[in-house]
Protein backbone atom coordinates (compact mmCIF):
# COMPACT_ATOMS: atom_id res chain seq x y z
CA UNK A 1 0.00 0.00 0.00
CA UNK A 2 1.29 3.50 -0.98
CA UNK A 3 1.04 6.51 1.20
CA UNK A 4 0.66 9.50 0.13
CA UNK A 5 2.73 12.17 0.19
CA UNK A 6 1.29 15.73 1.74
CA UNK A 7 3.26 18.64 0.32
CA UNK A 8 3.94 21.35 2.72
CA UNK A 9 5.48 24.81 1.61
CA UNK A 10 8.87 23.19 2.68
CA UNK A 11 8.39 20.03 2.15
CA UNK A 12 9.21 18.43 -1.73
CA UNK A 13 6.36 17.73 -4.17
CA UNK A 14 7.36 13.79 -5.17
CA UNK A 15 9.62 11.90 -4.48
CA UNK A 16 13.15 12.23 -4.30
CA UNK A 17 15.47 14.80 -2.21
CA UNK A 18 16.15 16.13 -5.77
CA UNK A 19 12.46 17.19 -6.22
CA UNK A 20 11.63 20.85 -5.79
CA UNK A 21 9.25 22.32 -3.06
CA UNK A 22 6.17 24.30 -3.24
CA UNK A 23 8.22 27.51 -2.02
CA UNK A 24 10.22 26.64 -4.60
CA UNK A 25 7.77 26.42 -7.43
CA UNK A 26 6.35 29.91 -6.06
CA UNK A 27 10.20 31.15 -6.21
CA UNK A 28 10.24 30.63 -9.74
CA UNK A 29 7.51 32.78 -10.78
CA UNK A 30 8.71 35.80 -8.58
CA UNK A 31 11.32 37.80 -11.29
CA UNK A 32 7.79 37.65 -13.94
CA UNK A 33 5.86 38.96 -11.54
CA UNK A 34 8.50 41.40 -10.46
CA UNK A 35 8.88 42.20 -13.98
CA UNK A 36 5.74 42.33 -15.00
CA UNK A 37 4.94 44.43 -11.61
CA UNK A 38 7.70 46.98 -11.81
CA UNK A 39 6.76 47.92 -15.63
CA UNK A 40 3.37 48.72 -14.63
CA UNK A 41 4.40 50.83 -12.06
CA UNK A 42 6.87 52.93 -13.96
CA UNK A 43 4.13 53.20 -16.81
CA UNK A 44 1.88 54.69 -14.14
CA UNK A 45 4.59 56.86 -13.24
CA UNK A 46 6.00 57.78 -16.45
CA UNK A 47 3.16 56.98 -19.36
CA UNK A 48 5.72 57.59 -21.93
CA UNK A 49 8.25 54.71 -20.53
CA UNK A 50 6.07 52.38 -22.19
CA UNK A 51 7.62 53.24 -26.21
CA UNK A 52 9.69 51.59 -28.66
CA UNK A 53 12.44 54.07 -27.54
CA UNK A 54 12.47 53.71 -24.33
CA UNK A 55 12.17 49.51 -24.70
CA UNK A 56 14.90 49.64 -26.79
CA UNK A 57 17.26 51.71 -24.61
CA UNK A 58 16.69 49.89 -21.53
CA UNK A 59 17.19 46.36 -23.57
CA UNK A 60 20.69 47.44 -24.73
CA UNK A 61 21.74 48.33 -21.51
CA UNK A 62 20.09 45.28 -19.89
CA UNK A 63 22.71 43.23 -22.24
CA UNK A 64 26.04 43.15 -21.15
CA UNK A 65 24.73 42.42 -17.29
CA UNK A 66 22.25 39.47 -18.70
CA UNK A 67 25.88 37.76 -20.37
CA UNK A 68 27.35 38.16 -17.05
CA UNK A 69 24.42 37.23 -14.69
CA UNK A 70 24.23 34.12 -17.12
CA UNK A 71 27.83 32.87 -16.23
CA UNK A 72 27.94 33.55 -12.72
CA UNK A 73 24.84 31.62 -12.03
CA UNK A 74 26.53 28.37 -13.39
CA UNK A 75 29.27 29.15 -10.33
CA UNK A 76 25.98 30.03 -8.17
CA UNK A 77 24.37 26.73 -9.69
CA UNK A 78 27.33 24.97 -8.36
CA UNK A 79 27.08 25.81 -4.68
CA UNK A 80 29.74 28.74 -5.36
CA UNK A 81 30.18 32.55 -6.41
CA UNK A 82 32.07 34.22 -8.68
CA UNK A 83 33.02 38.04 -7.32
CA UNK A 84 35.66 38.36 -10.34
CA UNK A 85 33.30 39.03 -13.10
CA UNK A 86 32.82 42.65 -12.97
CA UNK A 87 36.64 43.25 -13.01
CA UNK A 88 38.02 40.51 -15.22
CA UNK A 89 34.70 42.36 -17.78
CA UNK A 90 37.08 45.63 -16.75
CA UNK A 91 39.98 44.01 -17.65
CA UNK A 92 38.90 42.84 -20.85
CA UNK A 93 37.75 45.97 -21.77
CA UNK A 94 41.55 47.35 -21.56
CA UNK A 95 42.49 44.01 -23.67
CA UNK A 96 40.17 44.86 -26.38
CA UNK A 97 41.48 48.11 -26.65
CA UNK A 98 44.94 47.52 -26.91
CA UNK A 99 44.89 44.33 -28.80
CA UNK A 100 42.25 45.77 -31.34
CA UNK A 101 45.22 47.28 -33.75
CA UNK A 102 47.34 44.21 -33.98
CA UNK A 103 44.34 41.59 -33.78
CA UNK A 104 41.73 43.07 -35.77
CA UNK A 105 38.83 40.93 -36.51
CA UNK A 106 40.24 38.26 -34.23
CA UNK A 107 39.95 40.49 -31.02
CA UNK A 108 37.08 39.46 -29.97
CA UNK A 109 37.31 35.79 -30.20
CA UNK A 110 40.72 35.90 -27.92
CA UNK A 111 39.47 38.27 -25.48
CA UNK A 112 36.78 35.97 -24.63
CA UNK A 113 39.12 33.27 -24.54
CA UNK A 114 41.22 34.68 -22.50
CA UNK A 115 38.74 35.76 -19.93
CA UNK A 116 37.82 32.32 -20.16
CA UNK A 117 40.95 31.16 -19.53
CA UNK A 118 41.18 33.05 -16.52
CA UNK A 119 37.96 31.98 -15.10
CA UNK A 120 39.31 28.44 -15.57
CA UNK A 121 42.06 29.28 -13.65
CA UNK A 122 40.26 30.33 -11.01
CA UNK A 123 37.84 27.35 -11.01
CA UNK A 124 41.38 24.87 -10.93
CA UNK A 125 42.42 27.37 -7.50
CA UNK A 126 39.31 26.34 -6.15
CA UNK A 127 39.34 22.75 -6.41
CA UNK A 128 42.56 21.44 -6.38
CA UNK A 129 43.67 24.28 -3.29
CA UNK A 130 40.33 23.66 -1.74
CA UNK A 131 39.91 27.30 -0.99
CA UNK A 132 36.85 28.75 -1.12
CA UNK A 133 35.28 30.05 -4.18
CA UNK A 134 34.54 33.13 -2.16
CA UNK A 135 38.15 33.75 -1.42
CA UNK A 136 39.20 32.16 -4.77
CA UNK A 137 37.79 35.02 -6.67
CA UNK A 138 37.88 37.83 -4.56
CA UNK A 139 41.63 37.59 -4.67
CA UNK A 140 40.99 37.06 -8.36
CA UNK A 141 38.78 40.70 -8.45
CA UNK A 142 42.01 42.27 -6.40
CA UNK A 143 44.67 40.74 -9.20
CA UNK A 144 42.05 41.56 -12.41
CA UNK A 145 41.62 45.39 -11.37
CA UNK A 146 45.89 45.64 -10.38
CA UNK A 147 46.41 44.55 -13.72
CA UNK A 148 43.97 46.63 -15.46
CA UNK A 149 45.26 49.41 -13.92
CA UNK A 150 49.03 48.96 -14.98
CA UNK A 151 48.27 47.97 -18.30
CA UNK A 152 45.69 51.04 -19.38
CA UNK A 153 48.21 52.88 -17.23
CA UNK A 154 44.86 54.02 -14.68
CA UNK A 155 43.48 55.42 -17.38
CA UNK A 156 40.52 54.84 -20.35
CA UNK A 157 42.13 53.19 -23.78
CA UNK A 158 40.60 54.94 -26.92
CA UNK A 159 39.08 52.26 -29.44
CA UNK A 160 40.06 53.99 -33.18
CA UNK A 161 38.13 51.71 -35.22
CA UNK A 162 34.76 51.86 -34.05
CA UNK A 163 33.36 49.11 -37.29
CA UNK A 164 35.03 46.47 -35.13
CA UNK A 165 31.85 46.80 -32.73
CA UNK A 166 29.73 49.05 -34.50
CA UNK A 167 27.86 44.94 -35.28
CA UNK A 168 26.51 45.15 -31.74
CA UNK A 169 25.05 48.57 -31.95
CA UNK A 170 22.91 47.44 -35.14
CA UNK A 171 19.20 46.79 -34.40
CA UNK A 172 17.40 43.43 -36.11
CA UNK A 173 13.58 44.24 -37.22
CA UNK A 174 14.64 47.91 -36.74
CA UNK A 175 14.35 47.86 -33.25
CA UNK A 176 15.72 44.68 -31.36
CA UNK A 177 19.13 45.89 -30.16
CA UNK A 178 21.65 43.00 -31.91
CA UNK A 179 23.46 43.07 -28.19
CA UNK A 180 20.51 42.45 -26.53
CA UNK A 181 19.65 39.52 -29.40
CA UNK A 182 23.38 38.27 -28.76
CA UNK A 183 22.61 37.50 -25.21
CA UNK A 184 19.55 35.90 -25.33
CA UNK A 185 21.10 33.86 -27.62
CA UNK A 186 24.04 33.32 -24.79
CA UNK A 187 21.19 32.24 -22.10
CA UNK A 188 19.52 29.78 -24.57
CA UNK A 189 22.44 28.08 -26.21
CA UNK A 190 23.63 27.35 -22.50
CA UNK A 191 20.72 26.43 -20.86
CA UNK A 192 19.85 23.95 -24.32
CA UNK A 193 23.19 22.28 -24.06
CA UNK A 194 23.06 22.00 -19.89
CA UNK A 195 19.51 20.45 -21.25
CA UNK A 196 20.62 18.37 -24.06
CA UNK A 197 23.65 16.89 -22.46
CA UNK A 198 24.21 15.57 -18.01
CA UNK A 199 25.61 18.19 -17.23
CA UNK A 200 22.07 20.07 -15.80
CA UNK A 201 21.90 17.19 -13.51
CA UNK A 202 25.54 17.26 -12.89
CA UNK A 203 25.21 20.71 -12.06
CA UNK A 204 22.49 20.81 -9.77
CA UNK A 205 23.26 17.43 -7.53
CA UNK A 206 27.09 19.22 -7.28
CA UNK A 207 25.32 22.75 -6.27
CA UNK A 208 22.22 20.54 -4.03
CA UNK A 209 25.34 18.60 -2.27
CA UNK A 210 28.63 18.17 -3.04
CA UNK A 211 29.32 15.21 -1.32
CA UNK A 212 26.80 12.91 -2.34
CA UNK A 213 27.32 13.79 -6.00
CA UNK A 214 30.87 12.83 -5.94
CA UNK A 215 29.49 9.34 -4.62
CA UNK A 216 27.35 9.01 -7.41
CA UNK A 217 29.87 9.32 -9.90
CA UNK A 218 29.67 13.28 -10.74
CA UNK A 219 32.88 14.84 -12.12
CA UNK A 220 32.37 17.65 -9.54
CA UNK A 221 35.87 19.38 -9.94
CA UNK A 222 34.94 19.24 -13.50
CA UNK A 223 31.53 20.16 -13.76
CA UNK A 224 33.10 23.31 -11.01
CA UNK A 225 36.09 24.46 -13.43
CA UNK A 226 33.72 24.30 -16.29
CA UNK A 227 30.95 26.63 -14.63
CA UNK A 228 34.27 29.39 -13.63
CA UNK A 229 35.26 29.00 -17.54
CA UNK A 230 32.26 29.79 -18.54
CA UNK A 231 31.69 32.91 -16.71
CA UNK A 232 34.54 33.58 -17.54
CA UNK A 233 34.26 33.90 -21.14
CA UNK A 234 30.69 35.83 -20.92
CA UNK A 235 32.53 38.56 -18.55
CA UNK A 236 34.61 38.64 -22.19
CA UNK A 237 31.85 39.35 -23.77
CA UNK A 238 30.28 41.58 -21.55
CA UNK A 239 33.55 43.55 -22.07
CA UNK A 240 32.61 43.58 -25.46
CA UNK A 241 29.12 44.99 -25.69
CA UNK A 242 30.53 47.68 -23.21
CA UNK A 243 33.19 48.97 -25.24
CA UNK A 244 30.38 49.11 -28.32
CA UNK A 245 28.71 51.41 -26.24
CA UNK A 246 31.74 53.93 -25.04
CA UNK A 247 34.30 53.34 -27.81
CA UNK A 248 36.91 52.70 -24.98
CA UNK A 249 38.48 50.22 -22.59
CA UNK A 250 38.54 51.59 -18.66
CA UNK A 251 40.35 49.66 -15.63
CA UNK A 252 37.11 50.10 -14.12
CA UNK A 253 34.58 50.33 -17.03
CA UNK A 254 32.26 47.71 -15.53
CA UNK A 255 33.09 47.47 -11.26
CA UNK A 256 29.52 48.86 -10.62
CA UNK A 257 28.07 45.91 -12.44
CA UNK A 258 28.79 43.32 -9.71
CA UNK A 259 26.27 44.54 -7.09
CA UNK A 260 24.04 44.29 -10.12
CA UNK A 261 24.56 40.96 -11.51
CA UNK A 262 24.78 39.33 -8.09
CA UNK A 263 21.04 40.94 -7.32
CA UNK A 264 19.87 39.76 -10.80
CA UNK A 265 21.03 35.77 -10.19
CA UNK A 266 19.09 36.26 -6.72
CA UNK A 267 16.37 38.04 -7.91
CA UNK A 268 15.21 35.63 -10.67
CA UNK A 269 15.47 32.88 -7.89
CA UNK A 270 18.40 30.67 -7.95
CA UNK A 271 19.40 29.92 -4.58
CA UNK A 272 22.60 31.16 -3.18
CA UNK A 273 23.31 28.00 -1.76
CA UNK A 274 23.01 26.01 -5.15
CA UNK A 275 21.23 23.40 -6.27
CA UNK A 276 18.11 25.08 -7.46
CA UNK A 277 17.52 27.83 -10.05
CA UNK A 278 18.23 28.63 -14.12
CA UNK A 279 19.54 30.40 -16.59
CA UNK A 280 16.32 32.12 -17.56
CA UNK A 281 15.31 33.14 -14.37
CA UNK A 282 18.68 34.97 -14.30
CA UNK A 283 17.54 36.54 -17.55
CA UNK A 284 14.38 37.87 -15.84
CA UNK A 285 15.95 39.33 -12.51
CA UNK A 286 18.30 41.02 -14.91
CA UNK A 287 15.62 42.62 -16.84
CA UNK A 288 14.24 43.65 -13.42
CA UNK A 289 17.09 44.92 -11.72
CA UNK A 290 17.71 47.12 -15.44
CA UNK A 291 14.12 48.58 -14.97
CA UNK A 292 14.99 49.64 -11.35
CA UNK A 293 18.31 51.24 -12.62
CA UNK A 294 16.44 53.00 -15.79
CA UNK A 295 13.25 53.89 -13.22
CA UNK A 296 14.84 55.30 -9.97
CA UNK A 297 15.60 58.55 -11.78
CA UNK A 298 12.01 58.30 -13.46
CA UNK A 299 10.66 58.13 -9.84
CA UNK A 300 12.97 61.14 -8.56
CA UNK A 301 15.00 58.83 -6.83
CA UNK A 302 19.20 59.51 -6.61
CA UNK A 303 21.22 57.78 -8.27
CA UNK A 304 23.45 57.63 -4.96
CA UNK A 305 20.98 55.25 -3.03
CA UNK A 306 21.35 52.97 -5.94
CA UNK A 307 23.86 50.79 -4.54
CA UNK A 308 21.61 50.66 -1.19
CA UNK A 309 18.97 49.41 -2.85
CA UNK A 310 21.29 46.49 -4.54
CA UNK A 311 21.67 45.88 -1.42
CA UNK A 312 18.67 45.35 0.13
CA UNK A 313 17.66 43.38 -2.74
CA UNK A 314 20.00 40.81 -2.51
CA UNK A 315 19.57 40.52 1.28
CA UNK A 316 15.70 40.28 0.83
CA UNK A 317 15.86 37.98 -2.12
CA UNK A 318 18.98 35.47 -0.36
CA UNK A 319 16.47 34.96 2.37
CA UNK A 320 13.41 34.26 0.37
CA UNK A 321 15.62 31.73 -1.91
CA UNK A 322 18.66 30.43 1.17
CA UNK A 323 18.22 26.48 1.62
CA UNK A 324 18.61 26.45 5.50
CA UNK A 325 19.38 23.16 5.50
CA UNK A 326 23.18 24.16 4.21
CA UNK A 327 23.66 27.42 5.55
CA UNK A 328 27.04 25.63 7.84
CA UNK A 329 28.29 24.37 4.92
CA UNK A 330 30.89 27.05 3.38
CA UNK A 331 31.99 27.13 -0.49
Amino acid sequence: MTTPVIATPDVAVGAGPGAPTVRQRLTSFMPVIALVALLAALTIVDPDFLTQRSLTAAARTSSPLIVLAAGATLVVLCGGIDLSIAALASLSTVFFALWLPDLGTLTTPAVIAVAGAFGAVQGIAHVVLRIPSFIVTLGGMSIFSAVALVVSDAGPVRVADRDATSWLSMYVAGYVPVAFAVAIVVVAVIALVLRATPLQSWITATGYSESAARLAGTPVDLVKVGAFTVSGACAGLAAIMLVSRNFSGSPTMADNLLLPAVAAIVVGGTAITGGHGSLWRSLAGALVVTLLRVGLPIVGVPSAYEQILYGAIIVAAVALTLDRSKVLTIK
